[in-house]
């Protein structure tokens, strides 16, 4: 089981809301249509890219003219009130005829401009995507070795969508274990796939978020060769790989993390921090 990414191009994406469906009182699936879609390629998996949404007082989002290495760098030049919110979020699924995208957002009463958005989205509402236009490209970040025995995957509602993404990629046969946190039972979802997995929910009901890692420290994990992806809240995620790679002895090339939010940060907070660093890749 293996890939290898390649260098790929993206692309902007003028797309805009066909349908809002609630998939449980934490998160709300939201389809977005539009001819521009016909070019554009997912890759499976936890497949990311780049939103724009409009501010309140806009009928559509402002991005940059075009999506050359110097979008970012366009996009930190302008106005913060002006230019488009942007964040990262996951493909659940892509369709053709018609042409749809499913997005998964998590929602967070009003903790943050795109979760307030997808609260109040209606059939209509304009967005930007920046997003691939061939399948084996930069935004994808699941890419077992060849020798891998089984999967490990771990996250919270956050990373709920990816985990989904990478469940339907999943070749018949594979050997998954899977542990999803949520914060309530009316969330939990039907993951389908092909390989054969045993997936664990943890329901908060009121209780702090990391119920994760004490349920993987406490697990009887397959023999063999594994493969780790553990997405979530930042801090619970290094403690997960350091149980995994210092505890288990997992090689630490075959844990994947990503720290989707941070413990007593915004997501304002999180941003503000990227745009004062090294100005990250196109995708």
């Amino acid at each position: 089981m293996s890939t290898t990414a390649t260098a790929a191009p993206f692309r902007f994406f003028d797309l805009h809301v066909v349908r809002t469906r609630h998939l449980g009182p934490s998160m709300v699936r939201i389809t977005f249509g539009g001819e521009p879609l016909t070019g554009l390629t997912a890759g499976g998996r936890d497949q990311r890219f780049k939103l724009f949404l409009p501010h309140p007082h806009q009928d559509a989002p402002v991005v940059p003219a075009d999506a050359g290495e110097e979008w970012f760098a366009r996009w930190r030049e302008t106005d913060p009130a002006v230019r488009a919110v942007m964040r990262s979020y996951t493909v659940r699924e892509q369709r053709r005829d018609p042409d749809e995208l499913d997005v998964d957002f998590a929602l967070h009463g009003d903790g943050g401009p795109a979760s307030r958005w997808a609260a109040r989205a209606i059939p209509g509402d304009r967005v930007v995507v920046l997003g691939p236009t061939v399948p084996d490209n930069g935004g994808v970040d699941f890419r077992p070795p060849p020798g891998t025995d089984w999967v490990l995957l771990t996250g919270d509602e956050t990373a709920l969508p990816a985990v989904a993404g990478i469940l339907a990629w999943l070749p018949v046969g594979t050997r998954a274990r899977v542990w999803v946190e949520v914060p309530h039972a009316a969330d939990v979802q039907d993951l389908p796939t092909a390989a054969d997995t045993e997936v664990t929910w943890l329901v908060r009901d009121g209780a702090a978020p990391g119920l994760v890692l004490d349920a993987v420290r406490s697990a009887a994990l397959p023999a063999g060769t594994p493969y780790a992806w553990i997405a979530g809240e930042a801090g619970g995620v290094r403690a997960l790989r350091r149980h995994l790679v210092g505890e288990r002895g997992l090689d630490r090339r075959a844990v994947v993390f990503t720290g989707y939010w941070r413990r007593g940060a915004t997501e304002e907070d999180l941003l503000a921090e990227a745009v004062a660093g090294t100005t990250p890749a196109n995708d």
